[in-house]
């Protein structure tokens, strides 16, 4: 099966190079779709990987607010009240220098991503952490829209997968990661096996166990493919 026929895209302003950091508007997306999707403190992972690498600027301070807005709401649904307050007055001050409204990249470098709410929800948490008992957070909006998985590009679902298998418990993180590293080595060769499984993992919440076990069998065969061709040499 082809790209073309499998329905796998891509962007090419959010594809990464395999051997560096995740793009920006990657880790935004596969963690706006990882929170939308109930799966907060998942977020967290690719907003992370992004952030790690970068010096100060205004990518470094968005992600870190939305990582800091993400602790904050999984510590108020989880009860610890001082834990949410701190994250989320963080989240609150990494995020003030964006502009008030619906920002774009010409007016405060923030990729589309809506900072005005999410500054709004931590600043509500900061000041009353078991608000989240009474009003669900809000979605995260990128471009207007509120990103699911069904919405992501491939470079956004390879970073989104691995963390929510973390997250639900299904298959080993680590061979999820090495999934995405073949779904990355798949590119332009007219193969979609490992990003087709990875979009499934993503999208199907039933067939996840068997999907991971599919896609831990995969993995297996071509490490030992790999590993037989470097004994010939």
């Amino acid at each position: 099966m082809t790209d073309r026929d499998s329905g796998v895209r891509d962007a090419a302003d959010d594809a990464e190079d395999a051997d560096g950091p995740p793009s920006v508007s990657a880790a935004l997306a596969a963690g706006a779709a990882l929170f939308n999707e109930g799966h907060v403190l998942a977020a967290h992972d690719p907003w992370e990987a992004a952030w790690l690498p970068l010096d100060e600027g205004d990518d470094e301070r968005l992600l870190h607010g939305l990582i800091a807005a993400a602790a904050a709401t999984r510590h108020a649904t989880e009860g610890n009240w001082s834990g949410a307050a701190g994250c989320a007055g963080n989240g609150a001050r990494y995020l003030s220098g964006f502009a008030e409204e619906t920002p774009s990249d010409a007016d405060g470098g923030a990729h589309g991503v809506d900072v005005a709410t999410v500054r709004e929800w931590c600043r509500r948490l900061a000041a009353d952490p078991e608000t989240v008992e009474r009003v669900a957070p809000p979605p995260i909006r990128i471009g207007g829209a509120a990103p699911g998985f069904d919405d992501l590009t491939l470079s956004a679902a390879l970073l989104a997968a691995p963390a929510l298998a973390e997250a639900v418990d299904r298959g080993d993180p680590a061979t999820f990661e090495a999934a995405a590293a073949l779904a990355r080595e798949e590119r332009g060769t007219g193969r979609t096996r490992f990003a087709e499984l990875l979009f499934a993992f993503l999208r199907e919440p039933d067939a996840r166990p068997q999907v991971a076990a599919r896609l831990a069998d995969h993995v297996e065969l071509a490490e030992r493919k790999r590993r037989d061709v470097d004994d010939l040499f």
